[in-house]
């Protein structure tokens, strides 16, 4: 399949558009009821968490097994599934790394996506649904007061996004594979194009994400730990 996804096309600002919009209508709905505002956490995280398994049955069926490819080893693979758990438990250490890393990484991924199907096929409505299901997810957690990350709260985000880069980073070394872009650049415009040649832009890409991180801490600079 080749793709038709024309970037900041008309289909593109929907989908971009529709990411807050999820957000905003899911606090607005969890407005004033503890209890529904649960409700629509499970719901999310069982939709999120579906969603990931029917495409992993997808993949399966269409392309059979696929190793050393194909592994849901991605930062933003990472992020789903810690979204998933902060939905489903709402434990500090699900929702605060995926508060950082899945609002950074997955930000850049709807604004800059690496797409080879059609505009309206499954896949490219699959990867909005999960990134842009981050992003909402995690606004939705945080705007309706059912997650607060820490004061330090970025310290943990990089904790795991170094850990999982180290890990991600050996498993390139050993099977020749290029998740996370950590070998070479996407064949996608992105970001990673005005960084320079490997290894800067690595190295380049990982101040622009101490940066960001610290503008997503900024609200909760002052906030108490609630353990």
């Amino acid at each position: 399949m080749r793709t038709d996804f024309v970037l900041f096309g008309p289909a593109h600002l929907v989908f971009l558009g529709a990411i807050p919009a999820a957000a905003f209508v899911l606090t607005w709905a969890a407005r004033g009821s503890p209890a529904r505002g649960r409700v629509l956490r499970l719901a999310v995280g069982w939709f999120l968490l579906v969603n990931e398994l029917v495409w992993y049955s997808f993949r399966l069926i269409t392309e059979g097994v696929r190793f050393p490819e194909g592994l849901p080893l991605n930062l933003c693979d990472l992020s789903l599934w810690l979204t998933v758990a902060a939905l489903l438990t709402q434990h500090r250490w699900a929702y605060e790394p995926a508060w950082f890393a899945g609002q950074a990484g997955a930000a850049m991924a709807v604004l800059t996506p690496e797409l080879w199907a059609p505009t309206w096929s499954y896949p490219t409505l699959y990867f909005f649904t999960a990134h842009g299901g981050i992003i909402a997810a995690m606004l939705f957690l945080v705007l309706s007061g059912q997650a607060r990350p820490g004061p330090h709260a970025m310290w943990k985000g990089l904790l795991v996004l170094h850990a999982w880069a180290g890990f991600v980073s050996a498993f390139n070394a050993a099977f020749g594979t290029n998740y996370m872009y950590l070998c070479h650049k996407p064949a996608a415009a992105s970001l990673l194009d005005y960084m320079g040649p490997w290894p800067w832009y690595v190295a380049a890409g990982d101040a622009l994400a101490v940066l960001l991180f610290l503008l997503l801490a900024l609200p909760f600079r002052h906030a108490a730990v609630k353990e």
